[in-house]
């Protein structure tokens, strides 16, 4: 048994159409209607196959196949079908669509499986609508609940609670739709890499052992605004070159300070008013901070408010420090882990035993049950832009390992 590439294509194809940016890359968030026009495509690809389909509070998207076995846990694997802005054809949507030819295929068998397996495609994974990454998973996972939706905003001050009501979700049930322990017995993403790791070694499988932490923080520099042409250099309080220092500093103690896989970026910055003949007055940046190991986010962490104290006192300014967003390390299950290692071995598949510098949903699920995660290459390491590309052989290879290691699983 094997996907059609055939099939896979055109689901790619047929839905990287739906943007709100043509020829500006893929511009797909949650609770648009760009993606209730992508929902509507699955729905009706998961409903020809007959399948039990729920779809939850915050809109998360589940799909069962079951065959005498509704007592038991379910093999669960899919991804995610949002977008950053302007982001790629292939980050999450490769992975459901991936997870949606595995089913295909095993109803076209009449596959009879000791455990029932089940499609998810996760609700507003990356964050663009309110700024907190895997909504959708934590909700699942019980870790955000109704009153933390009403408090969650928009950059236009409205709550996730009214988006998602809005959308047509039953917002108000999601108490009853948390994943019990019991529900799945394992989990499996497959997901493109985000990193120039596979492409560069030209290996063709990624197998991930584990999935970096992250912290975000919103960092706001208060100054006095100002003429930009009649107040003196040595009579600024200009917070921009205040942010400009710490921005730079953080890229010189992640790569010096930190350990080998740690990562800081800053790639948000407001600033008031922002005008060309004005010194700012307030400016707001975020910073994200990335590692499998703790130590090394913590280590970031503590050299940002050093810094953000130092520059405080050298520049008359005022700051705060908020966390925003946070996600922890997780090791991913051996057991998963082995399983897709023998399905690869049994196809004569390459892979690589690696780590995630990405967060993803799977991660929310490892408290509740088995883990795993399954890399395909991006072409030249790009993603989250318009640029991003893994080739079509690739993703079948993944959906042939994944089908492989969902049966496995299921009838062990």
């Amino acid at each position: 048994m094997e996907s059609c590439i055939r099939r896979i294509e055109n689901d790619i194809e047929n839905i990287t159409k739906i943007t709100a940016t043509p020829q500006m890359g893929c511009t797909r968030f949650s609770y648009s209607k760009e993606d209730k026009q992508v929902r509507e495509y699955l729905l009706k690809e998961l409903e020809g196959l007959r399948l039990k389909i729920k779809i939850d509070g915050v809109g998360n998207i589940r799909a069962k196949y079951v065959d005498g076995n509704e007592d038991k846990p379910s093999i669960m694997f899919g991804s995610h079908i949002d977008t950053v802005a302007n982001g790629g054809k292939f980050d999450g949507l490769t992975g459901v669509i991936s997870a949606l030819e595995v089913m295909r295929v095993i109803k076209e068998n009449n596959l009879s499986l000791k455990n029932p397996v089940e499609l998810i495609i996760f609700a507003e994974e990356e964050g663009s609508n309110f700024g907190i990454t895997m909504l959708g998973s934590k909700v699942l996972t019980g870790k955000y609940g109704l009153e933390d939706l009403k408090k969650i905003e928009n950059d236009e001050g409205i709550s996730s609670y009214e988006i998602m009501r809005n959308f047509g979700l039953d917002v108000e049930n999601i108490g009853n739709d948390v994943l019990k322990k019991d529900e799945v017995k394992a989990m499996i993403e497959l997901h493109v890499e985000q990193g120039g790791i596979l492409d560069s070694e030209k290996i063709p499988i990624g197998i991930v052992k584990a999935i970096a932490g992250m912290k975000t923080y919103k960092v706001s520099l208060k100054g006095v605004s100002n003429h930009a042409g009649s107040t003196p250099m040595d009579l600024r309080n200009d917070p921009m070159v205040g942010a400009s220092e710490i921005v730079t500093y953080l890229e010189k103690v992640a790569k010096e300070k930190g350990l080998p896989s740690t990562v800081a970026t800053v790639g948000k910055i407001h600033c008031q008013p922002n005008m060309p003949n004005v010194i700012s007055g307030e400016v707001d940046f975020y910073v994200d901070i990335r590692d499998v190991e703790a130590d090394g986010v913590e280590t970031v962490v503590k050299e940002l408010e050093k810094k953000t104290e130092e520059i405080v006192l050298k520049r008359g300014l005022k700051a705060q420090i908020e966390l925003v967003g946070e996600s922890d390390s997780v090791r991913l299950s051996t057991k998963v882990i082995e399983a897709i290692e023998k399905s690869a071995l049994e196809k004569g598949f390459e892979y690589k035993i690696m780590n995630s510098g990405a967060v993803h949903d799977s991660a929310m699920l490892t408290e509740l049950t088995e883990v795993g995660m399954i890399f395909v290459p991006s072409i030249n390491g790009r993603s989250h832009c318009p640029e991003e590309l893994t080739d079509l052989q690739d993703i079948k290879l993944g959906c042939d390992l994944l089908l492989n290691t969902v049966i496995r699983l299921a009838n062990e």
